[in-house]
């Protein structure tokens, strides 16, 4: 369930909902608000049926008024239907004279016999033009979505703006890991650095558990899971590590919170329900266990927040090492 909640996290909700609402937009506008006005159709949309019916009309128009150029382009109007509908007429003329039928046929066969047989339409039905319809739309979106992205990441670059989240890779990349071989013990099968800068209000990390040979093992990661105060950017007061075997029905799961947060009953009484509360130390590790895995966090950095808020509220940075074992026993 954590890995379900973990992904959903990183979603980018709002570009999924500016895709959605210009698809929607776009189809209310396309067919309520501004439709296409489909006029000046030809006979050859029609069914069989009234095709037929189309071009008994045009024989009986011919008997009163013998016009051959008239006569075939009301046949020509049919397009591929037109023979089909003269043979339903030949086979049973009803109240038409045979005599006409076969001189309207004779007129067809004389003008027609030089030109190339019709080609037939190649409208679009109502389902290709929604398909044709939300494609577009889509390819808008997506192609919007991209021009977005692109500016922001250009703008940045050109700027020379530092976000959090650069700030955090880069204090994570210089961070010294811990040599567990050193210290007696096996290495572990995963070792990350991890690292929370104020101002990164979407900080959420997550990562896969696999062995040597690819075989998924479960995924572990820490968030937010607590802020104090008002305005921006967060003010950050708990973090929350979570730990998710494949093996387990459960996800382990621990809050580390600022020595306030730790005192405040009110913060307390909140975070319980998540999972045990731990105080923030540096160097202070913690241990999370599950069937068949450990996690073990250490504290690398710890800074507090300076400002009106209470002294030890909220994290100006951390850096969290999380490394992995396989449980023993």
């Amino acid at each position: 369930m954590q890995f379900v909640v973990a992904f959903l996290k990183k979603l980018p909700w709002v570009q999924i909902g500016l895709l959605v609402g210009g698809l929607i937009i776009g189809l209310v506008w396309g067919y309520v608000i501004d439709p296409v006005d489909f006029v000046d159709a030809t006979p050859s949309y029609l069914r069989a049926d009234l095709q037929e019916d189309y071009l008994r009309m045009t024989i009986d128009s011919y008997r009163v008024n013998p016009d051959p150029n008239l006569a075939v382009q009301r046949w020509q109007n049919l397009g591929t239907g037109a023979q089909q509908a003269f043979s339903a007429i030949q086979a049973n003329p009803q109240s038409a004279d045979p005599a006409i039928i076969k001189n309207y046929g004779e007129l067809i066969t004389n003008v027609l016999s030089g030109q190339p047989a019709p080609v037939e339409d190649s409208g679009l039905t109502t389902v290709q033009m929604i398909t044709l319809v939300f494609g577009i739309v889509v390819l808008l979106g997506l192609v919007g979505y991209g021009a977005l992205y692109l500016y922001r990441l250009l703008g940045k670059r050109g700027s020379g703006e530092v976000t959090p989240s650069m700030q955090a890779v880069e204090m994570s990349r210089n961070a010294e890991k811990t040599n567990f071989e050193q210290l007696g013990l096996a290495p572990p099968i995963t070792q990350t650095m991890t690292t929370y800068v104020l101002g990164d209000d979407l900080y959420d990390e997550s990562f896969s558990i696999d062995t040597q040979a690819g075989e998924f093992m479960g995924e572990y990661g820490v968030g937010v899971s607590e802020a104090i105060g008002v305005g921006e950017p967060k003010k950050v007061t708990a973090l929350e590590i979570w730990l998710f075997d494949k093996n387990d029905i459960k996800t382990a799961t621990k809050v580390l919170m600022s020595k306030h947060a730790f005192n405040d009953p009110a913060i307390r009484a909140r975070l319980e329900p998540k999972g045990e509360l731990v105080v923030v130390e540096p160097q202070a590790q913690v241990l999370l266990e599950t069937a068949t895995l450990q996690l073990l966090a250490t504290v690398v950095d710890l800074e507090y927040g300076h400002g009106p808020l209470p002294t030890d509220s909220y994290f100006e940075r951390i850096t969290l090492e999380l490394a992995i074992w396989p449980r023993q026993g």
